[in-house]
Formats: C-alpha cells, sequence, structure tokens
C-alpha cells in the first residue's frame, strides 16, 4: 500500500516538549509536495511552540493540510480538541467521526471554555516555560535544552523517583525504566514549582 500522508507531532512530546523548526517542517511540506501525500500536524501543544519561537501560527498551518490543536493542556480548557484544514478536508472527517461512533451533544458550554483559552491563556503559556526551566536547573539538566513546558530526566530508577516525589507532594511521571517526565502547566504556581525544585533537588543528592 502506497503512503497517503506524513504525520508530524509539534512540540514533540517524547522529546522533552522539543519545538520542530519551522524549516524544518518546510523542508518535509516540500518533500510531501514531491511524493504527492498529505501532511497531518498534530499540533496539540502548536501554542507552546509558537510562544517558545514566535513562530505565527499561520506559518504552522502553511505547512499542513490537517492540523490538530487542543484546548485543553497548556491552555486549560476543561477540554476540547480541533481540526483544522480545507472544507473538504474537514467534511471527510466528520463522516469519518460518525463512522467511528465519535460525535457530542450541547458542548456549548465547553466551546465557550474553549474561546476563554483561546483568548487568555496563550501567552502565559511562557510562565510554563520558565517554570519547566526551573526544574530542569534543579534536577541537574541544562535549562538551555528545554524549549517549552516538559523537562525529560534520565534516572537510575524512574518509578522509584516517581513513588518518592509522590509521598513528598509532588507528581510526576516515569516514561520507561530511566526516564522521568516534568510537566509544567496553567495550575502550577510559581510558589509550586519552587517547591517542586527543592523536594526533586533533594531527592536526586
Amino acid at each position: 500500500m502506497r503512503t497517503a500522508a506524513l504525520s508530524v507531532e509539534n512540540t514533540h512530546n517524547f522529546a522533552g516538549g522539543a519545538v520542530l523548526p519551522i524549516d524544518d517542517l518546510r523542508a518535509l511540506r516540500a518533500y510531501a509536495d514531491e511524493q504527492r501525500v498529505a501532511v497531518h500536524l498534530d499540533g496539540a501543544r502548536i501554542w507552546n511552540a509558537h510562544v517558545a519561537t514566535g513562530t505565527p501560527f499561520a506559518d504552522y498551518g502553511a505547512i499542513a493540510d490537517v492540523l490538530a490543536v487542543c484546548l485543553s493542556k497548556g491552555l486549560g480548557a476543561p477540554v476540547g480538541s480541533l481540526m483544522l484544514g480545507s472544507t473538504d478536508a474537514v467534511a471527510e472527517a466528520r463522516v469519518r467521526r460518525k463512522r467511528l461512533g465519535a460525535g457530542m451533544r450541547q458542548v456549548g458550554v465547553l466551546a465557550a471554555a474553549g474561546l476563554h483559552a483561546l483568548d487568555h491563556h496563550v501567552e502565559r503559556l511562557a510562565e510554563d516555560h520558565a517554570h519547566a526551566r526551573l526544574l530542569a536547573e534543579a534536577v541537574g539538566t541544562d535549562p538551555a535544552g528545554v524549549d517549552t513546558n516538559i523537562v525529560a530526566l534520565d534516572c537510575a530508577d524512574a518509578p522509584g523517583l516517581v513513588a518518592r516525589a509522590r509521598e513528598a507532594g509532588v507528581l510526576i511521571g516515569a516514561v520507561g525504566a530511566r526516564t522521568v517526565r516534568l510537566v509544567t502547566h496553567l495550575d502550577i504556581s510559581r510558589a509550586d514549582a519552587e517547591q517542586a525544585a527543592q523536594v526533586l533537588a533533594g531527592l536526586l543528592r
């Protein structure tokens, strides 16, 4: 079967929230055009990429046939994902969604929350990025390598560190036997980040 689409994620979750440079995405778009395949951009955290780099949203949209975005995560809406694309692409997606049994009713309240998130919570993502760099420094990771709000920490016993941190009141997650994932977001204040940094630094000493 011939490849029909290329899918790329920005920011990249398991690369520690790394931002894919817009020039790399443009090169991918050019390659896709040569091969006559579509490009799907998983932009669940595209807001973080925009705030971290200043790249206009329209530039990201220009490289994708279909772009998916999330209104929860960093933007803080209780729920909500959107798909952007051409009229034909959106129409086809709606048909496929119905065939898979998806669909929601009475979503006006959730839509209002999503609009509030878009109006008020995009630029404040810079705070999450600063908090992530604070955590990175505390756990011995180079803050310069933290693009957005995710810190990937290598350690000898990731599940053990997660358990000890939980006992100390800090919730983190393991993504393998030796990798811990730290994520900052809307509900974490500067004071929370500083407390978490102190706890984690102590556990790692």
